[in-house]
């Protein structure tokens, strides 16, 4: 994977303002962005998802263009074969485990009655271990299970890389400590490019193949 990434980003409210100003070049499998909160981590994030349009600049992904502002080119979020984990994993709590993740597929496989039965989701369903709960709801699972489940929605669309917004805020020390070693193990095994972004310097330590240090929405360190 490549990530050419080069951003300026303006914001106002009140008396207050913010200036992200970053540029990052990296050919690494997994990339940590870390820094304290309020840095400018999320907002890089949300850029490379197409959640937010930077005032400037350009990034690319595989050399392909996500964001030109010189060009012209500002591609809509379903185009961009980027997947995003959110840090409350945004599982939709009616559905079931199989049907949240047939929610990730590029058209969604929703009127299915078996959604654990399609190929891609029954796929996800076993690498996470998810079969026996795959008609059980987000509610009556627990939070490691949630977050394969989300994992498992992000990667079902093949996407080019995961982008994890702090995934481990929300779980207890013991689980967060063996979360971070099955995401690790899911990283190298499966090769999927990831930019995870933490405040938490043993994420940085599980993690952080190539690290960014960001702090005032610039770059301090590599």
């Amino acid at each position: 994977m490549s990530l050419d990434l080069q951003i300026r980003k303006q914001l106002h409210a009140g008396d207050r303002h913010f200036d992200l100003d970053l540029s990052l070049v990296s050919a690494s499998q997994r990339i940590v962005l870390y820094g304290p909160s309020g840095a400018g981590k999320s907002l890089t994030l949300k850029a490379i998802a197409g959640l937010m349009r930077p005032d400037r600049g350009h990034i690319r992904l595989n050399g392909r263009p996500l964001f030109d502002s010189s060009a012209g080119i500002d591609l809509p979020v379903q185009q961009r074969n980027v997947a995003y984990l959110f840090q409350d994993y945004a599982l939709f709590p009616h559905l079931s485990v199989a049907q949240n993740i047939a929610f990730g597929l590029a058209r969604g496989c929703l009127p299915l009655r078996r959604p654990a039965l399609h190929p891609a989701v029954r796929k996800w369903l076993q690498a996470f271990e998810l079969e026996d709960i795959a008609h059980s709801r987000p509610a009556q699972i627990s939070g490691g299970q949630r977050q394969r489940v989300a994992l498992a929605r992000a990667l079902v669309a093949e996407p080019d890389i995961l982008l994890l917004d702090e995934p481990f805020s929300a779980l207890d020390l013991a689980l967060r400590q063996r979360m971070r070693g099955e995401l690790a193990d899911l990283q190298a095994r499966l090769q999927v490019p990831m930019l995870l972004i933490t405040h938490d310097p043993a994420d940085v330590e599980a993690l952080g193949e190539t690290v960014f240090a960001l702090r005032d929405g610039r770059l301090q360190a590599t």
